[in-house]
């Protein structure tokens, strides 16, 4: 139930990074279905019945398999496997060819389902079709690029030295087509995914996917009883990697590191000579923001901390307001139930924050090909890990993510802004590989925490929030499957779209009673269209709501950047410098950085003008923009612009 935008989990991470071997996210086409370059044969279609438009995620059906074992007893099983393909294959054609899917998302990930179908089966030529198919939807230039490299590299090798990639003579041949396509590319553009591609190159291993099997997968298909469409389509792409993937690492890491080491000049960075550095001594007026997140070191803040003086630290309600020590905030737990503690409480991760911290670090710098001592440890730790202590690695770094989030968010919110005043609401979400699941009676009291909350900020007089969270109905859906809640996928998906629907109201109901409020929040990191996947609240259209995007230090949309018609502007979400628990410094990237750089802007220019009403902020930000040259829907905020806007 870890649902804060910095940080996907770390099995997402490296699903996402199996699927460099083929294409991009997951794809699926009927043996009918027209290529890019081919167009329909109007007789062939003629009878074929009109497709049902699919305006949302959960209009697609579920799909489940049979469990023969468990995931990793059947990843050793090629009869099992090559069982599981055969039926992933034929709902992936069905699906398209009943649905009417309009959401360029979902069908890359379709796609690239089908893909690796393909990859696996040695359909070569349908394989190519569908790269080009999956790059045609593809509208980050870096993305598109990349599109398909290492899978095209892959063909070639097979046409001349067979289907084993551990061979020397295939190793020699996929080099021989890679390395001249990954020198081709335009660095100013690629460096991002390139450095990032590498670091997965150098930590990925047999023992970490199969670590990462027996932690998330074979407990939640165990509490199924069978395979759900993600499991299987997880459990394909696994095998893929182990297969087809990791005997190729040693290449793609040197072709990397060569052509990193060939173009050591760093993206322009544009986000120094746009940012706004309000004077201590201007007189501009106080500003209380609202962190609203996974809790924050209010120690770190004390010369911009927000203080309720009508309480006081005793261990109880003093102000009769339904809080106990909320002088600097208030906090709920992951049921929704009020909490003391503005901070996360350590629990089983007592004593291992310092090398949590320092894995966090070095993870970063890894996908970032930053060659630190932290990077050498985790590379060591990732590599070399037995599958059984996977679980525990994973279960740390997500704590770490959710300790230190809310801290480093607050820090983005309060750069160069003296009048600004952090007031902490914490929210909790599970950290562990198997999340608790929601329930109707946790979706009602966090609904009501949404709605308390806001409450809480309108009377301290809050004038900006920063929500870098959010749920989705396949996250809810997914925290169902983990722990085997219902009797089929068919009612997981039914009491999934109930609860994403009571947080909705709740959410909606607290934006509502609060009109004066600007809350911005994170578009999310997966590449999706937030809408589409029914993901709250970036999926919103409200007044004073504004959803933010994510983009580099050059201003290029990040890979990992949802977005949607709510997402209107976009902020550096890269490798984002602030503070974390304790004081030291950490960068981290996600649309979560991003979000409090928009309220960052949006509290200093409150705090010179705090007449100014949501729309008006709102309007300012937006004019202040300026579109990327490549992509007009990329509106990049520029704070000096906005500020001078102001002045006018």
């Amino acid at each position: 139930m870890f649902a804060l935008f910095a940080r996907k989990s770390l099995l997402m991470i490296l699903c996402l990074a199996l699927l460099t071997g083929c294409g991009s996210a997951s794809i699926q086409v009927s043996s009918d279905d027209p290529t890019p370059h081919q167009p329909p044969n109007p007789a062939q279609h003629a009878e074929a019945p009109a497709k049902i438009p699919v305006n949302s995620l959960d209009e697609l059906p579920p799909h489940t398999y049979p469990l023969k074992g468990s995931v990793s007893e059947m990843l050793q099983d090629p009869a099992a496997m090559a069982e599981l393909r055969k039926a992933y294959r034929a709902d992936l054609q069905s699906d398209l060819a009943t649905y009417d899917i309009k959401d360029a998302a979902t069908l890359q990930g379709m796609y690239g389902s089908l893909l690796m179908l393909e990859m696996i089966d040695g359909n070569d030529t349908q394989a190519g079709i569908l790269m080009e198919r999956i790059k045609d939807l593809e509208d980050k230039e870096a993305a598109r690029l990349m599109n398909g490299i290492t899978g095209r590299a892959i063909i070639a090798a097979r046409k001349v030295a067979g289907d084993d990639p551990a061979t020397e003579a295939f190793q020699a041949a996929f080099r021989e087509a890679f390395e001249p396509a990954v020198f081709a590319l335009p660095w100013d553009v690629v460096q991002d995914r390139i450095k990032g591609s590498k670091g997965r190159a150098e930590y990925l291993s047999e023992n970490l996917i199969l670590g990462m099997v027996q932690t998330n997968m074979d407990p939640a298909a165990a509490a199924m009883g069978e395979l759900n469409g993600e499991l299987a389509g997880g459990a394909i792409r696994m095998r893929y990697a182990i297969d087809h993937v990791l005997p190729l690492n040693p290449v793609l890491v040197d072709v990397y590191s060569r052509f990193i080491d060939a173009n050591q000049v760093e993206k322009a960075d544009i986000w120094s000579a746009r940012e706004l550095i309000l004077p201590a001594d201007a007189g501009y007026a106080p500003v209380v923001i609202g962190v609203w997140d996974s809790g924050v070191d209010v120690a770190l803040f004390e010369d911009r901390l927000f203080a309720n003086a009508a309480e006081k630290f005793d261990g109880s309600d003093t102000d009769g307001n339904g809080f106990v020590d909320d002088v600097n905030g208030i906090a709920f737990d992951v049921y929704g139930v009020r909490s003391p503690h503005l901070l996360h409480p350590l629990g089983d991760q007592e004593g291992r924050l310092d090398e949590v911290f320092q894995y966090m670090q070095g993870f970063t710098d890894l996908t970032s090909a930053i060659d630190s001592e932290e990077a050498t440890k985790v590379r060591k730790l990732l590599a070399n890990v037995p599958p059984a202590e996977v679980g525990g690695v994973m279960t740390s770094l997500s704590f770490g993510g959710l300790y230190a989030h809310g801290t480093h968010v607050a820090g983005i919110s309060v750069r160069n802004n003296p009048f600004a005043k952090v007031l902490t609401a914490r929210i909790a979400f599970d950290y562990h590989p198997t999340p608790v699941a929601m329930t109707p009676e946790v979706a009602e009291r966090l609904a009501a925490e949404y709605v308390a909350t806001a409450e809480y900020f309108r009377t301290h007089d809050v004038r900006v929030a920063n929500m870098s969270w959010g749920w989705s109905f396949k996250e809810i859906e997914g925290s169902l499957t983990a722990n085997g809640v219902g009797d089929s996928a068919e009612e997981r998906a039914a009491m999934a779209r109930e609860m994403i629907n009571v947080l909705s109201d709740g959410l909606k109901a607290a934006f509502a009673a609060t009109p004066e409020i600007l809350y911005v929040t994170a578009a999310g990191n997966s590449d999706n269209d937030v809408e589409f996947d029914l993901t709250i609240p970036s999926g919103f259209d409200l007044p004073n709501l504004m959803v933010v995007g994510a983009v580099d230090q050059a201003g290029d949309p990040t890979g990992f950047t949802s977005g949607g018609r709510n997402v209107k502007v976009f902020a550096n979400g890269f490798q984002v410098e602030s503070v974390v628990p304790g004081g030291s410094t950490m960068k981290m990237s996600g649309t979560s950085m991003a979000s409090p750089n928009v309220l960052n802007l949006a509290a200093k220019l409150i705090a010179v003008d705090p007449t100014l009403k949501p729309a008006q902020v709102i309007d300012l930000i937006e004019q202040g923009c300026d579109a990327h040259p490549d992509n007009a829907d990329i509106l990049r905020i520029n704070p000096v612009k906005s500020a001078e806007l102001l002045q006018q």
